[in-house]
């Protein structure tokens, strides 16, 4: 981790915000790369003073919609063939892609906003949206919004812990538990939401 943390550092150092942007980039596109090792050494910088926290949390949100978009489009054009032949590289079953793309035709904002929170689920979320043929307006705006969420916990967790990996995973840890007590209070008002509409209707 020390190595990696140093790594990343150095890139950044080098890159600026546009390598913050382009590891973003590949972190949400078909080559996934931990966040979690990108934005807290960021933040640290920007602690430092060598970087502008705002700008860090900007330019990652930023590599997260491109790489999003990079997946949303590849699976709207390429269709569900390519992705049930070539899904499987990317841990994509083809059980899972069509249960992902059934769920989307009926809530695909929600499944797009709270993919965006979870590991291991936010650097794919973006392909069944795109067999789904999500409006791409709503598909961008939810995708900023957990993009921007989580980008903003990686940031804090960086700007306040510094360049300390195990006091970074640490609080990583205690995250994911909020995050994912926040994703089902989410999810359950929407379901509330929506069946109490569906009764109007």
């Amino acid at each position: 981790m020390d190595s990696i943390v140093q790594f990343i550092l150095t890139y950044i150092g080098y890159g600026g915000y546009t390598g913050i942007f382009l590891l973003m980039f590949l972190e949400s596109s078909f080559f996934p790369f931990p966040s979690e090792v990108v934005v807290p050494p960021a933040a640290y910088l920007a602690a430092k003073g060598d970087m502008n926290l705002y700008m860090v949390i900007l330019s990652a949100t930023a590599g997260s919609l491109s790489g999003g978009l990079f997946n949303y489009y590849i699976s709207y054009k390429m269709g569900y063939p390519f992705l049930e032949k070539y899904g499987k590289y990317v841990g994509l079953s083809n059980n899972a892609l069509k249960k992902s793309c059934q769920f989307f035709q009926k809530h695909g904002a929600i499944s797009t906003f709270i993919g965006r929170l979870m590991p291991g689920i936010r650097q794919y979320i973006s392909l069944p949206a795109g067999l789904a043929k999500m409006n791409i307006v709503a598909f961008s705006i939810f995708t900023i919004l957990g993009a921007l969420i989580w980008v903003s916990i990686l940031a804090f967790i960086g700007y306040t812990v510094g360049n300390h990996p195990e006091s970074v995973k640490h609080m990583l840890h205690k995250s994911y538990i909020y995050i994912f007590i926040f994703s089902i209070a989410i999810t359950t008002a929407y379901i509330y939401w929506r069946k109490k509409n569906d009764r109007r209707i």
